[in-house]
C-alpha cells in the first residue's frame, strides 16, 4: 500500500508540474503581441528519490522555476544603439529646421546681398538720382533686416531647444523614479524565490525609453541594478532615484544639474545629447559665421563710404552702424536715412560715380575669410545642408542597426506560436498521462481495500 501511495504522490507531482508548465505556455501565447515581453520557459527537475535498502524509488517531478529568456549582452547593445538613435533623431530635427530657415525663403541673406549690389550698380549709372539713392538705402535696410531675421531665428531655435531639454529632463526623472519602484518590486519577489519576469520586462522597456533620452550605463548589483550616465552620474541606485534639474545660466541657457553639479557638457548621447549638440555647438557655429559675414560686409562698406563724398560734397559717413564681430548679425542696421548722404562720388562732384563703383567692386572682393560675400554665404548654407545630410545618413544607418538588434532580441526572447503550440500539446499529453496514472493507482488502491474488507 505504501508503494502505491508513493506512486500516487509521484503522479500528483507530475500533474502539478505539467499544470504549471501549461500555465507558463498559456501566458506566452497571451503575450505574443505584448511589447517587451520575454517568453517564459518552465524548468522541470526530478525530485530527490527515496532509498530503502537496495531499492530506489522515484518521487516524481517538480517545477523548479519559470525562467524568462533574455540575452543581457544583446539588451546592452540595444540600449547603446537606442542612445545613438535618440541623439541623431534630435540632431537631424534641429539641423533640418536650421537648413529650412536658410534655404526656403526669398528674403534670405544671400538674396539680400545680391539685391543690395544690384541697387548699387544701378546707382552708378546716375549717381545724383535720389530715387536710385533711395533704392540703395532700401536694399541696405533689407540686407540688415535679412541678417537680423536669420540671427533671430537661430536665437529662437536655441531657446526652443533649451525648452526641449527641460522637457526631456522631466521625462528622465519620471522614468528613473518608476525604475526605482520596479527595482523594489523585483527585489521583493526574488527574495521569496518567485519569478519577477514581468517586472523585469517592464524595467527593460523603461531603460530602453531612458536610453533614447540620455546616455545610460546599467550596472547589475545583487537583486537590483544601478543606472548612471556615461560619466558616472547616478540616476538610479537600487530603490532610490536621483532627479536631474535644469536652471538658466547667466546667458539665459538651460543647464542640467545632478545633486548640484553641472553635467551639461558630459551628456553626449540620447535625445538630450542631440539637443545639446545642436544648441551648444551646431547653431552657435552657424551664428558665429553669420556674424563674421555681417561684420565684415558692414565694415568694408563703411570704409568705402568714408573714402567718398555725399551729394553735398561732404565726406561720407557710415552706411551701417559699426557692429562688433560677436552679435553683428543681430545688431547690424542702416545708420543713415537721407539718400543724399550716400557717398557715390570720389572727387566731391555730384555726377561722379567713382566711389559707388568702388562700392560695387566689393561684390567680387575677398572680404571675409578669403571669400567674396556671396561665396561665403553660399558655403555657409552648403555646410548647413552637408551637416544635415551627414546626420540623416548616420540616422538611417543607426535605424538599420537598431532594427537588426531588435530582430535578434525577438528571435531570442519573443514568442513563437508554433513552438508554444507544440509545447502545449506536449505538456497536455504529459498532464493527461499523469491523470491516467492517478486513475489507475486509485483503481488499484480500491481493489486492495476491497480485498482487505473481504
Amino acid at each position: 500500500m505504501s508503494s502505491l501511495n508513493t506512486s500516487l504522490a509521484a503522479a500528483l507531482t507530475g500533474l502539478m508540474a505539467e499544470q504549471g508548465a501549461l500555465e507558463a505556455t498559456s501566458n506566452n501565447v497571451a503575450n505574443v503581441n505584448t511589447p517587451g515581453y520575454s517568453r517564459q520557459v518552465p524548468e522541470l527537475v526530478t525530485r530527490d528519490p527515496i532509498v530503502e535498502d537496495q531499492l530506489t524509488f522515484g518521487t516524481g517531478v517538480s517545477l523548479a522555476r519559470i525562467e524568462s529568456i533574455r540575452d543581457p549582452i544583446l539588451e546592452s547593445q540595444i540600449q547603446q544603439e537606442t542612445q545613438t538613435q535618440g541623439q541623431l533623431d534630435a540632431l537631424v530635427s534641429a539641423l533640418s529646421e536650421t537648413e529650412t530657415n536658410f534655404t526656403s525663403t526669398t528674403g534670405d541673406v544671400g538674396t539680400a546681398i545680391s539685391n543690395f549690389f544690384n541697387a548699387v550698380n544701378q546707382l552708378s549709372t546716375s549717381p545724383a538720382d535720389l530715387s536710385l539713392r533711395q533704392n540703395v538705402l532700401t536694399s541696405a535696410g533689407n540686407l540688415a533686416g535679412a541678417f537680423n531675421l536669420a540671427s533671430s531665428r537661430l536665437s529662437s531655435q536655441r531657446t526652443n531647444l533649451g525648452t526641449s531639454v527641460q522637457q526631456a529632463v522631466a521625462q528622465i526623472n519620471q522614468l528613473t523614479s518608476h525604475i526605482a519602484r520596479l527595482n523594489q518590486q523585483i527585489s521583493s519577489i526574488q527574495n521569496v524565490g518567485d519569478n519577477p519576469g514581468t517586472f523585469i520586462d517592464q524595467r527593460t522597456q523603461l531603460i530602453d525609453q531612458l536610453s533614447s533620452l540620455i546616455d545610460v550605463s546599467v550596472i547589475p548589483t545583487d537583486n537590483t541594478i544601478t543606472l548612471t550616465t556615461s560619466n558616472g552620474t547616478a540616476l538610479v541606485c537600487g530603490q532610490q532615484s536621483f532627479d536631474l534639474s535644469t536652471a538658466l545660466d547667466s546667458t539665459g541657457v538651460q543647464r542640467i544639474f545632478s545633486q548640484g553639479s553641472d553635467i551639461t557638457s558630459s551628456i553626449v548621447s540620447g535625445q538630450v545629447g542631440g539637443l545639446l549638440e545642436a544648441r551648444d555647438r551646431q547653431i552657435p557655429d552657424v551664428q558665429s559665421r553669420l556674424d563674421a559675414l555681417a561684420s565684415a560686409l558692414a565694415t568694408q562698406i563703411n570704409k568705402v563710404q568714408a573714402a567718398g563724398f555725399d551729394l553735398s560734397g561732404n565726406p561720407g559717413t557710415n552706411l551701417f552702424n559699426a557692429p562688433s564681430a560677436s552679435g553683428a548679425a543681430a545688431s547690424v542696421a542702416v545708420a543713415i536715412t537721407n539718400p543724399s548722404l550716400l557717398a557715390a562720388s570720389s572727387d566731391g562732384t555730384p555726377g561722379n560715380n567713382g566711389n559707388v563703383e568702388a562700392l560695387y567692386a566689393l561684390r567680387n572682393q575677398a572680404i571675409v575669410n578669403g571669400e567674396t560675400p556671396t561665396e561665403y554665404y553660399s558655403n555657409l548654407v552648403f555646410n548647413i545642408g552637408s551637416a544635415s545630410a551627414d546626420a540623416k545618413a548616420d540616422q538611417s544607418a543607426s535605424n538599420l542597426v537598431l532594427q537588426r538588434l531588435n530582430d535578434q532580441r525577438a528571435s531570442v526572447s519573443g514568442v513563437s506560436l508554433d513552438e508554444e503550440a507544440a509545447n502545449m500539446m506536449r505538456y497536455q499529453q504529459a498532464y493527461a498521462a499523469s491523470a491516467q496514472v492517478i486513475s489507475a493507482i486509485n483503481s488499484m488502491m480500491q481493489t486492495v481495500i476491497n480485498m482487505k474488507n473481504s
